[in-house]
């Protein structure tokens, strides 16, 4: 039963037309103003129409929105107050209504979060509804969206969605407006700038790098904090000898700052013995550096000057000594207490960790050598020449060498050279001074030869700053530089002995980066090709070489390429008879022609990448080992159609590296090896 009142009067009207499914009508004329509702176990379905019929809303049921419904009030409601005692009785038995243009649809709640509805930024509308389904984008200022996740999750029901979206630091959530505006509160609770909980000490007495690690050791306890208002950043700045101290709270600051005050004490010696272990320089270098350091009266540090004993005394002459202990790479420092501070401040700017430089090298030599040859040649006599038989008349042509000519073949037919050797023999005829050869009449030879190459050469190269780094790829050939054999005598044994010295042969690549404050490397590249030609001939073996030394500066990231070595030759070469062989076509019986061209073109690609810190070491070594892992895999015979014994080697094992930056080594796979 619904109730209307208007101006006083109460109009009672039987819903029993709604709950036929038929709609009822208003008095004409006549908008109601308040109602009171009075449903119990009615059709669900028909008191949806029902109050949309008595509010002028058009709702839509979804089929699978089914049961009865029990909904009252006790005293008279505006539209707006009624469908929202309606949205929250659906709410209560799973189902959900949402406005999507002037339109309500009735729906499972589960389903309602993709039926659309309105998109909020940052705050809630005002005019929402409590019962109005919104999705909201909170973004946040300070606080990470995924720490304030965890604390959002809870509030919202499982089956609507709470994603974070690290682009923009942002929250989204799809939930009723009325818990949304709670969530907002908690969000602009939490989303607060930080304390400035940062203090810088300045030290009177003590070594600040000193300081800052015993502290550090101290407040964390020696293991990582896990709690951000326990988390203590202790850092040490040597060129003001001061300590800056972060902490998630001031209680803990305050502790820092106490035990700073503690040990920032003047010291009882005036001179000792001082050991200053080394964290990334040498301790033989370094001590070296140190030793032409020259010291004033108050003890202040200044360079050694050209001639070395002007102005102030160096560090040896004012009795302080700097010694290296290569075993512990520590600096072992005797002197005054001043002296030692001085020097602190000098050892704590160089010991540093040094930045290294990953290059990708490309290495490209493509040759080509082409040769053609093409010839007729002739022999012949008036009478068969023989040792002794008198005068005879014999002649021919006779081009190119002893691998080439028709002398040479009728010597041995199979001195003939590679390529198309047509000939007419008649036998064999004597010679004088040859003996009995090939009676070869006519000799035609054609040769075509193609010969190209293409080197590929992909090395990669990691180096610290300001170090060469070189890598070879070949063989090592002995060449021998020098002989000596003894003259012996009668029934003597002879004791021939040989010099030898042994060259790389094959790729060579040395290259030393220099690290730029602006970003730049400075690259000083020195790369050699080189190949065995020919170990035949009595002087040696004959080797090809091509090398480029040369200086680049490039940018972080950035390709340079050096080169374009290109060798270009060409050779052409034509023995004839005068006159016969220029005759027009008849000409190539009388003629032979060879040709070669040879070409050599050699290039270099060079990409430097600086890597400053462990995390960009770590991506790299990553990317490098799957590459070999997945070469690994396209090298494994899939198929073995014989029965061959297993021959597999080593795998590689899986290899993910931790994402802490201290991690700690895992144990290694067993891998067997081959035998």
């Amino acid at each position: 039963m619904v109730t209307k009142r208007r101006g006083g009067g109460i109009v009672r009207w039987a819903l029993c037309a709604a709950l036929a499914g038929l709609p009822a009508a208003h008095p004409a004329g006549k908008a109601p103003e308040k109602v009171t509702l009075r449903f119990t176990n009615a059709d669900l379905d028909a008191v949806v129409r029902a109050v949309g019929h008595y509010t002028g809303r058009t709702f839509v049921v979804d089929p699978r929105v089914k049961g009865t419904l029990t909904l009252s009030s006790e005293r008279p409601m505006t539209n707006d107050q009624a469908v929202a005692a309606l949205s929250a009785a659906l709410r209560l038995q799973g189902f959900a209504i949402v406005d999507t243009g002037g339109v309500w649809r009735v729906v499972p709640e589960a389903d309602a979060k993709f039926q659309g509805g309105a998109v909020g930024n940052t705050t809630v509308p005002a005019g929402a509804r409590g019962d109005q389904l919104l999705t909201q984008v909170f973004r946040l200022q300070f606080e990470s969206a995924a720490n304030v996740l965890s604390v959002v999750r809870p509030l919202v029901p499982a089956g609507n969605p709470v994603n974070t979206y690290p682009g923009t630091n942002a929250i989204v959530v799809t939930d009723y407006a009325e818990n949304l505006r709670r969530i907002e509160r908690v969000i602009a609770a939490l989303d607060v700038p930080p304390a400035p909980n940062v203090e810088i000490v300045r030290l009177e007495h003590a070594i600040a790098t000193d300081v800052a690690a015993m502290v550090g050791r101290f407040t964390d306890g020696g293991t990582a904090v896990t709690d951000p208002q326990q988390k203590v950043i202790v850092l040490a700045d040597p060129l003001t000898n001061s300590v800056v101290v972060q902490a998630g709270s001031a209680a803990r600051v305050r502790l820092a700052k106490s035990i700073i005050a503690t040990l920032d004490k003047p010291s009882s010696r005036g001179s000792g013995v001082y050991v200053v272990p080394l964290r990334n320089a040498e301790a033989a270098v370094l001590a070296k550096t140190l030793s032409t350091i020259r010291l004033t009266e108050g003890g202040a540090a200044r360079a050694m000057g050209p001639a070395g004993a002007a102005g102030a005394p160096s560090a040896e002459a004012q009795g302080l000594t700097v010694v290296a202990d290569n075993a512990s790479n520590s600096l072992v420092i005797t002197g005054s207490e001043s002296a030692y501070r001085t020097l602190r401040g000098v050892i704590d700017r160089l010991d540093v960790r040094r930045a290294q430089v990953f290059i990708e090298c490309l290495i490209v030599e493509v040759t080509s050598d082409q040769a053609a040859e093409f010839g007729i040649q002739w022999l012949g006599g008036l009478d068969r020449i023989t040792a002794g038989a008198g005068t005879a008349v014999a002649g021919g042509t006779n081009f190119g060498t002893a691998t080439q000519n028709i002398v040479g073949g009728a010597r041995n037919l199979g001195s003939l050279g590679p390529g198309l050797n047509i000939g007419i023999v008649r036998g064999q005829v004597t010679v004088p001074g040859l003996g009995a050869i090939t009676n070869l009449a006519v000799l035609a030879r054609a040769l075509e030869t193609n010969v190209k190459g293409n080197i590929l050469s992909t090395p990669n190269i990691l180096t610290l700053d300001n170090e060469e780094a070189r890598i070879v790829v070949g063989q090592n050939v002995p060449l021998i530089t020098g002989q000596f054999l003894n003259q012996a005598s009668a029934g003597a044994t002879v004791n021939p002995f040989q010099t030898i010295e042994r060259r790389d042969v094959g790729l060579t690549l040395k290259v030393k980066p220099q690290i730029s404050e602006g970003g730049t490397v400075r690259l000083t590249i020195y790369q050699e090709v080189s190949s065995v030609q020919d170990i035949s001939t009595p002087a040696g073996i004959i080797t090809n070489k091509r090398s480029l030394d040369t200086n680049v500066v490039v940018d972080d990231g950035n390709i340079v390429v050096l080169g374009g070595l290109v060798r270009d030759q060409l050779d052409s070469n034509a023995q004839k008879v005068p006159w016969l062989g220029d005759i027009p076509f008849l000409g190539s019986l009388f003629r032979y022609d060879s040709r070669r061209r040879q070409k050599t073109n050699l290039m270099l690609f060079l990409r430097p990448h600086v890597i400053r810190d462990d995390a960009q070491t770590r991506v790299l070594t990553v990317d490098r080992y799957d590459y070999m892992q997945r070469e690994q895999r396209a090298t494994t015979p899939t198929e073995r159609r014989f029965p061959l014994p297993d021959l597999e080697g080593a795998v590689l094992p899986e290899f993910q590296p931790s994402l802490d930056p201290k991690p700690v080594p895992a144990a290694p796979n067993p891998v067997t090896a081959p035998r």
